[in-house]
């Protein structure tokens, strides 16, 4: 007797509570984790635990709660230069007043564990499907963990919660993906690429009108009703090149040898200024435009789209985007973890390797920031191979992601499926005998 669903004859189907487990409840390991690694968040951001580093609680308890008082007014913050995103960022920041029993830091946090158990809902709901696989939950329950109090100190994880929904329901239902594709970008920007790898014809046509029309209903309702809604985009503008970034490694490297630049708190991040930091800062935005000039030639060149492509192509899209951003936040690693888990939900997603990647580039970013911080403003000798390991690590996602991307969609040489399907091969026609007698044929 075997076991259904192992893959492993010979081995004898498990009996009692265990069977009963494995047959009616096999989310409970992932469920039973994800409880403790997320008590382990609540104790963190709730300060009952001291996590070592910076307080990474405080950009809500003052930032956040500043914007919020603004934004009760009627108005966007158009005198803070650190309010740099799109109006419907405006709703994650009131978010908390639905909770007036609770002090806005502890409401923002309560709310974050929210998003993140519907993210996990969603991942586990879709991995018990045909064709699917629990293993995009794993992803999510591992990522945020490695990632820290950081997971739910900034509201990304609302954001990742209206990208996983919309990429899941994207298969069957386009224009709810084009919705909450639009709902997304006006929160946070990213989740516009997660169009990036529809499948041609009536479904690209569907999700990208949809697109349009509630983004474009978004804004006028922003615009109408509260002064400043599009201020962000000048102030992105004058941003520079933040510590953590892949460019910032060419400043730490020279302040070893002479560089006469500092490191500043500007426009609410740590950035490098003085000599270069402008040549650099335009380097990094002339490598994001040929990134995503690529991702427009695989979007012309490709000829296969698959169940997973449309989650594969977003999850590339937005490596691209963080690798050669001139900020590379530690909440940015929630985009690429949440996008991750959403490739692993389908059997034949080739994204693995990358996926396992980023898992381990959120864990060293976690080291850098908050635990190790003060060393990578230091540019020591622990800051420095720090950040060429966890940006190193993005890099290799990158490559390896959109080489995997481009031999699936474009030159179909990825290889066999990871669960290829059997098709049915008739068997080869016989030559048909004669039914005479041996002696007749002589």
């Amino acid at each position: 007797m075997t076991v259904s669903g192992t893959g492993r004859p010979g081995l004898p189907a498990p009996t009692g509570v265990r069977a009963v487990a494995l047959t009616r409840f096999p989310c409970t390991l992932p469920v039973a984790l994800w409880a403790l690694t997320r008590a382990l968040l609540l104790l963190c951001v709730f300060k009952v635990l001291t996590f070592p580093g910076p307080d990474v609680t405080s950009d809500v308890s003052v930032i956040y709660r500043g914007w919020y008082e603004v934004l009760r007014t009627g108005t966007f913050p158009l005198d803070d230069v650190t309010w740099q995103y799109p109006p419907a960022a405006a709703l994650a920041v009131l978010s908390p007043g639905l909770l007036p029993f609770l002090d806005y830091a502890h409401a923002f946090f309560l709310l974050a564990f929210l998003a993140d158990a519907l993210v996990t809902g969603l991942l586990l709901y879709a991995g018990r499907r045909p064709g699917k696989r629990l293993a995009g939950a794993w992803v999510w329950i591992a990522g945020l963990a490695l990632l820290g109090p950081t997971s739910y100190a900034r509201y990304d994880v609302l954001v990742s919660a209206v990208a996983v929904a919309g990429l899941l329901a994207g298969a069957r239902r386009p224009r709810v993906l084009g919705a909450l594709a639009a709902l997304g970008a006006l929160l946070k920007v990213w989740p516009a690429v997660l169009l990036a790898g529809t499948a041609r014809g009536r479904t690209t046509r569907t999700s990208w009108s949809a697109f349009l029309l509630t983004a474009g209903a978004l804004v006028l309702l922003f615009s109408a009703s509260m002064p400043g809604a599009l201020a962000f985009l000048t102030f992105q503008r004058d941003r520079g090149t933040e510590v953590e970034s892949l460019g910032a490694l060419v400043f730490h490297v020279a302040r070893h040898f002479g560089w006469e630049g500092e490191v500043l708190l500007n426009y609410g991040s740590v950035e490098f200024l003085g000599p270069y930091v402008p040549l650099v800062s335009s380097l990094a935005m002339a490598l994001t435009v040929l990134a995503f000039g690529w991702l427009l030639l695989w979007r012309l060149r490709a000829r296969t789209f698959g169940a997973s492509t449309a989650c594969d192509a977003a999850f590339v899209a937005v490596l691209l985007f963080t690798t050669t951003s001139r900020v590379i936040s530690p909440q940015y690693m929630l985009w690429l973890v949440c996008l991750a888990a959403a490739c692993l939900v389908f059997r034949g997603s080739r994204m693995d390797r990358p996926a396992h990647l980023v898992l381990a580039a959120t864990l060293v970013t976690c080291l850098e920031f908050p635990v190790w911080f003060s060393h990578v403003v230091a540019s020591d000798a622990l800051g420095v191979p720090l950040l060429f390991v966890r940006n190193g690590l993005l890099v290799a996602a990158t490559v390896l992601a959109c080489r995997t991307l481009w031999r699936h969609t474009v030159t179909g040489s990825a290889g066999p499926d990871p669960l290829p399907v059997q098709r049915h091969v008739p068997a080869r026609k016989q030559p048909t005998r004669s039914r005479q007698p041996s002696w007749a044929r002589r």
